[in-house]
């Protein structure tokens, strides 16, 4: 009887460390931000709404997609985005257009009573991760004046190097690349909201 209650303890004490050992490390989540400085020129008289912006089916997941090799890339199930990648790079160019333009009348998203002088869209076309590397953001961009209608667009390619090895690096990184997408709509917007009517 001893015997088998020893059996019994020892296969519960396996049992025990080998479901210790199958637990998983836990998740990580990352969120991109606004990282725009203003350069002290007035505040541009407009209001500005972002969106929609629309992100390649390679890394519109909530799981950081890194490229490895050439030709190869690996999904990482324990470092994720906080929000989809696509409302986040919203949310971050608003808010670079915000410190970038003066001006507090910027969103991410339309609201009620909210009538924008621009409209701005993104196709985000690349959105490449290389761990302790580099990143590179390539974006087509458009802005269109809500009234009349007029229309500009423009491409940013952005490579930003990675000063670390870990995903907040990457994170940082991107956070950098789309603050340079902002910077080159903002210069647009700025342009045609300084002209004379």
């Amino acid at each position: 009887m001893k015997t088998n209650h020893v059996i019994q303890l020892f296969l519960i004490t396996c049992v025990a460390a080998a479901a210790a050992g199958c637990a998983s490390a836990p998740s990580r989540f990352y969120t991109l931000n606004s990282t725009a400085t203003g350069d002290g020129s007035p505040a541009a008289n407009c209001s500005v709404v972002v969106g929609p912006v629309s992100i390649p089916a390679l890394v519109d997941r909530p799981q950081f997609t890194v490229q490895v090799a050439t030709n190869r890339v690996e999904v990482d199930e324990f470092n994720r985005w906080a929000e989809p990648l696509n409302d986040n790079i919203a949310r971050v160019v608003a808010g670079d257009l915000a410190v970038l333009l003066g001006t507090s009348q910027v969103t991410a998203a339309s609201l009620a009573n909210f009538d924008p002088t621009y409209r701005v869209s993104i196709n985000i076309q690349r959105f490449e991760s290389v761990p302790g590397k580099s990143v590179l953001v390539e974006a087509l961009w458009a802005v269109r004046k809500s009234a009349g209608g007029a229309a500009f667009s423009g491409r940013t390619i952005a490579s930003e190097p990675v000063s670390g090895n870990g995903f907040d690096a990457l994170a940082a990184a991107h956070s950098r690349a789309v603050a340079k997408v902002s910077g080159d709509i903002a210069a647009v917007i700025r342009t045609e909201a300084d002209k004379k009517p």
